[in-house]
């Protein structure tokens, strides 16, 4: 399998996954820029809708949109526990705490990277992620980690919630999730990945 990633971005939720997994893949850094690969490559000709992450099988097939990729890879080993068992209750549970964490936490995050959006406007857009965050931080209260143990849902929640500093938004705030980006970040397939990223070569 190929991951193409880009530093500082959401690839890095299914690079955590494959390393927690064991499984064998070649980590490919894509400039966001101008879509080139760190092989020389065109990105676009692998994910035309120019965003990472994509994940390029065996077979060729290519798998796109981080939960999707969390899913498959996590039921490549079921027996690891990442995820549970489809079409078990838990799995819808998975299913509804994938999309609050693609749809209120990583979507709201988005306007605060645009250079053209407003400060004011980029207020409002942080109370309302503030709010989101004071939902998981409630569940995190009560549990180390979303689903009860360490699962995709953590590893994906882990990646958005790096990027808040650059919002100003100080995780302190939050003490259940200031314990688990410490809890999450101490993972070796964490530290591996993340130290994995920053050595990659430039696309």
């Amino acid at each position: 399998m190929k991951l193409y990633f880009a530093p500082n971005a959401c690839s890095l939720s299914p690079h955590i996954v494959l390393r927690e997994l064991g499984l064998p893949f070649d980590l490919i850094r894509v400039n966001s820029k101008t879509k080139r690969t760190s092989e020389g490559g065109d990105f676009l000709a692998v994910n035309p809708k120019g965003y990472v992450a994509a994940l390029v099988l065996d077979n060729g097939e290519v798998l796109t949109e981080g939960p999707a990729i969390l899913q498959y890879l996590a039921d490549l080993k079921p027996q690891s526990g990442l995820a549970p068992p489809s079409g078990s209750w838990e799995r819808v549970r998975l299913h509804e705490t994938l999309n609050f964490i693609t749809s209120e936490i990583h979507a709201g995050c988005s306007p605060l990277f645009s250079a053209e959006i407003p400060d004011a406007v980029k207020g409002l857009f942080r109370q309302k992620l503030c709010k989101r965050l004071d939902t998981v931080g409630a569940t995190l209260s009560r549990q180390d980690y979303l689903l009860g143990s360490f699962g995709v849902a953590d590893a994906y929640l882990y990646t958005v919630l790096l990027w808040l500093p650059r919002f100003s938004i100080d995780i302190d705030g939050w003490p259940a999730l200031a314990r688990f980006m410490e809890r999450v970040g101490a993972r070796e397939a964490v530290k591996a990945a993340v130290a994995a990223e920053e050595a990659a070569p430039d696309a």
